[in-house]
């Protein structure tokens, strides 16, 4: 935000004008968002039931978990919940109440790579709501064992991918945390005899995914990562798959034999080096060295290196969502390092590295996010497993939290990138630009205006992408300098007249859905305070915003974090 601190000097008193047609657009979005929330937001509390859409819808949503996050953050044992899936379909009595939220909650993430649209977006945070009421019955203590973890689990990442309360799900992974080392997950089974086999593993596993949840929630929020390792002993999962450990003589198979577990364990051994980074950008005392972020950047690129060998190893071929995911995540980190050093790296040369691993790494973090899906356009929701397991995509474009958002930024840091090019440029002919980088900034304002399509209530993140496109057009065709404002204030009015036609038909479809659907009990008395859930972009850390003198439109779409 404060590399773009002139569009918003340049537009702020044409804003301010009585009548502002631009100011006005921006409200009439910001209430029809409030409305659009309010009608997925279930009457609270939400009991939870039986109700579910067809099988064959299940059956679907269950593949798209099972092929995508569970490959990635070990929660369930896949035979096991198979098996208690087949006897749901097919019992006429009581159900499990804890599988039944188990239940719930896979297929709320299932939704998030069912098909383009999120098409089941208000079923899904109807499990949510279920589920969370199921979870804030006081009896706890009485339920603590693996399967009340496995739930916690799936809540939290539920959450997140559905804009569910997303801006608490830090305060709710230290929970997860602290619930998890007060049943003893934090100790190894090794030290606990007579454990079988699958207790141990399973114990392992969840371990594993919890540390993964924490970290990536304290990256997202800028929060203290709240973990030591010098505090815990549990060691990394074996290298099982999930029928192996039924059995209690079964031994891990070698490091070159992909099984269902292969991808976590890659993931994990990288986590010593991000929870190092996570520190370092989130220091209270903001003391991290230059040095300091060259080293990190070093261990995170060897860290890398090594799971890439590994992984090429592996005798077949994880799918397309898991080595999405992995690069995904690794790039994360390694572009994180380098932001605090950004904005100056356009004053001092000393960041000059700085500079090139931010540009190279949000291209390649956006264009990873917009690959397309080498699944056939005719075959919809209905399609292979295996084809669905590549959909990284619409994970990007459907979902909520940081797998949306970091694309967003990410097109922010190259848009600055642009800029700076035209400005610094010192010849008479036409400015040279990457083209690359260019084809990112074409696609951006698409991206932006596809995610308020598939539900995104939040337009501020389109409507700044097309301010900074044409203030770069602009520059590059040489415009006047005092023509700007006008043309950023038309940009800024096209692009609320396309949002809000876009949610003008989303309110309308949610009051279908309010009327017809069985599932879907909502209010729209109960209108959120929208507050920090219009996060179009997340501030950077290193970047005092209390000093910019921002006006109050702008602050109020900077909630918290970095990615």
């Amino acid at each position: 935000m404060a590399l773009f601190r002139d569009i918003v000097v340049l537009i702020e008193p044409y804003l301010m004008e009585e009548g502002s047609k631009a100011m006005l657009g921006l409200q009439k979005c910001k209430h029809l968002g409030r409305k659009i929330k309010a009608q997925r937001t279930p009457q609270w509390p939400v009991p939870i039931t039986t109700d579910m859409p067809s099988k064959d819808i299940c059956d679907t949503l269950l593949d798209c978990y099972l092929g995508s996050f569970e490959r990635v953050y070990r929660v369930v044992h896949v035979p096991s919940f198979k098996k208690d899936y087949e006897a749901f379909w097919s019992s006429q009595g009581r159900h499990d109440p804890i599988f039944l939220v188990q239940l719930k909650l896979v297929l709320a993430i299932g939704c998030t790579t069912y098909d383009d649209e999120l098409s089941l977006r208000s079923t899904a945070i109807h499990f949510v709501y279920e589920a969370q009421t199921w979870l804030s019955e006081p009896e706890t203590k009485a339920r603590l064992g693996i399967r009340f973890l496995q739930t916690q689990i799936l809540l939290l990442l539920a959450r997140d991918l559905l804009g569910v309360d997303g801006g608490m799900i830090w305060a709710a992974a230290g929970t997860l945390l602290r619930t998890a080392m007060y049943m003893g997950l934090h100790r190894d089974p090794i030290q606990m005899p007579n454990m079988s086999r699958f207790v141990s593993e399973m114990h392992r596993r969840l371990w594993s995914t919890i540390l993964e949840i924490c970290l990536q929630y304290s990256m997202e929020s800028g929060g203290s990562p709240l973990i030591s390792l010098e505090e815990c002993d549990t060691q990394t999962p074996g290298n099982f798959d999930d029928d192996d450990i039924i059995i209690d003589t079964s031994v891990p198979h070698s490091d070159d034999r992909l099984t269902s577990t292969s991808i976590s364990i890659a993931l994990r051994k990288t986590f010593p080096v991000r929870l190092a980074i996570a520190r370092f950008l989130n220091d209270v005392n903001g003391q991290s060295s230059y040095e300091e972020a060259i080293r990190l950047d070093s261990r995170l690129r060897a860290s890398y290196k090594e799971m890439r060998r590994v992984i090429q190893r592996y005798g077949m071929t994880p799918s397309g969502f898991e080595i999405s995911m992995l690069d995904f995540l690794i790039r994360r980190y390694l572009i994180s390092i380098h932001i605090p050093f950004f904005g100056p790296s356009y004053l001092e040369t000393t960041y000059a590295f700085s500079r090139s691993v931010v540009i190279d790494t949000a291209a390649k973090i956006f264009n990873s996010a917009l690959k397309p899906s080498t699944q056939s356009p005719n075959l919809g929701a209905k399609q292979s497993a295996q084809t669905r397991q590549t959909d990284f995509r619409r994970l990007t474009t459907c979902g909520s939290g940081f797998f949306r958002t970091a694309p967003l930024h990410c097109s922010f840091l190259v848009a600055v990138e642009l800029k700076n090019q035209i400005l610094e440029e010192e010849g008479l002919g036409p400015v040279s630009l990457r083209s690359d980088l260019l084809s990112v900034l074409r696609e951006a304002d698409g991206f932006s205006l596809r995610s308020i399509e598939n539900g995104e209530t939040n337009i501020k993140g389109h409507l700044f992408m097309s301010l900074v496109t044409t203030q770069i057009d602009a520059l590059m065709r040489g415009v006047a300098q005092e023509e700007i404002p006008k043309l950023l204030i038309k940009a800024a009015e096209e692009a609320e007249d396309k949002c809000l036609l876009i949610l003008e038909n989303l309110a309308a479809k949610g009051q279908r859905e309010k009327m017809g659907s069985s599932l879907a009990s909502v209010s729209e008395a109960a209108l959120p305070d929208m507050g920090d859930e219009w996060d179009f972009m997340m501030t950077d850390g290193s970047f005092n915003l209390a000093d910019m003198d921002l006006p109050s439109w702008m602050l109020a779409s900077i909630p918290y974090g970095i990615p």
